[in-house]
This record gives structure tokens, sequence and C-alpha cells, in this order.
């Protein structure tokens, strides 16, 4: 889009939508651990792509051109990120640890855009990427998270496969949001729901009687976190440029944290406050310089 159509300055709706993007990527987290204790990981992310799909299949097209990167898009984004997404969340007590490093995703992809496109990379961006991983780094050594040693490095291949995601959506632009999701529900739908017979089959016979409490939790995740969630973002960065969005989605994983520490009863400790704020400040120097020198940019996103 030409910076021409960007509005210079936010306004109060703007800003509200932001602020419910925001809440709802930032309660995600509770509802993905709840759906995953409840139900089984893989199934949770089958019901949850279905319902994806289920609301965006009227936007579903055959898109000239673009199938391929689509089709490849879907099974990452839509199936196998929520794979290891899940499975990190529910090996997982301090789920507010796996909110700061689900931020790896902006280094992971500004690091295969180097490798893959030979992209040049100045001082600021390289403190970016030092100062991500430092972060992330640092909660390995916070007493409260030495046990999520397991979750933490399965959240970090899940950033990995949304950063490669990212890459591909470049090949993406001016297919239409819905259609992108519909999309992505499907492709989920195929690649998780063998996934969850092989591993889960009890829990796949079990989805009748699934109590409508925990269905309420994945149609938030479905529904709230991917499509309003991703929509509101979509809808952003066709009014502003990226550079005055991707600072607003920092307060997400912040709220994750805290609704962590709120509903489970986890602690919020000294380290990762310091883990966080220095993962986070990596985040929006990476974000923002890269927008700023008109560079492909990584779009942060919680733990989904």
């Amino acid at each position: 889009m030409a910076s021409a159509s960007l509005r210079p300055g936010m306004g109060a709706r703007d800003l509200a939508v932001a602020a419910a993007m925001n809440i709802l990527w930032g309660l995600n987290i509770v509802a993905v651990k709840v759906a995953v204790g409840a139900v089984a990981p893989l199934t949770a992310g089958l019901l949850r792509q279905g319902i994806v799909f289920a609301v965006c299949a009227g936007s579903l097209r055959i898109v000239p051109g673009r199938m391929r990167p689509l089709l490849i898009l879907g099974a990452l984004a839509g199936g196998f990120f929520f794979i290891a997404n899940n499975l990190a969340i529910r090996v997982s007590d301090n789920i507010g640890a796996l909110a700061i490093a689900g931020q790896l995703g902006v280094p992971f992809s500004l690091l295969l855009a180097i490798l893959i496109f030979r992209e040049r990379v100045h001082w600021p961006r390289m403190l970016g990427i030092a100062l991500s991983f430092a972060g992330v780094v640092l909660l390995v050594f916070d007493p409260a998270a030495a046990d999520e040693g397991a979750g933490l490095a399965l959240i970090a291949l899940a950033s990995l496969i949304w950063a490669i995601g990212l890459l591909i959506q470049r090949k993406l632009v001016g297919v239409p949001v819905p259609t992108i999701y519909a999309w992505v529900g499907l492709m989920g739908v195929v690649v998780l729901a063998p996934c969850a017979w092989a591993f889960e089959p009890e829990a796949v016979r079990g989805i009748p009687a699934i109590r409508m409490e925990t269905m309420g939790w994945i149609a938030f995740s479905a529904i709230g976190s991917t499509v309003l969630g991703q929509g509101s973002m979509a809808w952003l960065l066709q009014r502003h440029p990226v550079s005055a969005v991707v600072p607003l989605t920092l307060a997400a994983p912040v709220i994750s944290v805290v609704a962590a520490s709120w509903y489970f009863g986890t602690p919020i400790t000294a380290i990762m406050v310091l883990g966080g704020l220095i993962a986070l400040a990596g985040v929006a120097i990476i974000a923002i310089r890269s927008a700023r020198t008109a560079a492909p940019v990584a779009v942060p996103a919680p733990v989904a």
C-alpha cells in the first residue's frame, strides 16, 4: 500500500482497536492452557482451526499464482505451529515465561532474511537480535522457570515456524486476510486431524462430550485471538506505518504474563521482569528499525 494512503496519526478508534487486540492476544494464553489441559494439545488445536475455517470458509478462494505459498503457509501457521505451541503450553506450568519467549519470532525472521534473502543488517538490528535472545536466555536462570526447559524449547521451535510463515507471507501481498485465514484454518485441520487421531485417539473420540465451557475457551482462541486479533492487526497496518503499529503490540505479552499469574497463581519474579524487558526492547528495536529502513519486518505475535 502506498504511504500516501496511510494516516499520519492514531485516532481514538485506532487506539481502541489496538487495545482490544492486545487484550485478546494477552488473555489467549489462559484460554489455550485451559483447553490443552481439558482436551489434549493436538485435539484442541484441531478444534480451534476447525472453528477458524468455519468462520472464514465463505472467503475461501483459489488465488491464481498464489496457491503454493498459501498452502505452505496454511500447513505451517495452521498446523505445525500449533503442534509445537500447544505442546509447549501443555508441558509448562509457568506459561508467563513462554509468553516472553514467544517473541523470538521477530529475531528469527530477521536471521532468516539475512540467510535466505541476503538482507543487509546494521548494528542497531543486530543489537536487537542479541537483546531478544539474551532476554529469553535469562529466563533459564530464573528458579521459577527452571523446570520449563522443554516448554521453552518447544515455544522457540514454534517461533521459528512462525518466522518462516511470515517470510512466506511476503508472496501473499494483496490476498484478502479472510482468504488467507480460510486456507490457514483448512490446512490446519488437514495437518492436525491425522496427528490428533494418531497420538490422541481417545481425545478425538471424546470431542462430542467436551464441556461447553471448554469449547468456549477454544472458540475464544479461534475467533478472538486468530480472526479478530489478527484481523485487527491487518486493519491497523492498512491505515498506519508499521513503525507506529509495532510498539502497540508489545503490551500483549505483558498482559499474558499478568493474566497467567492471576489465573494460575504462577509467580512473576524479578528475573522474569528483567528478561521480559530486555527481550521486548530487542523486539522493538528490530521491528521499528526494519520499518524505518523500509525492510520487511516481522510483526511480534504472542504465544497463540
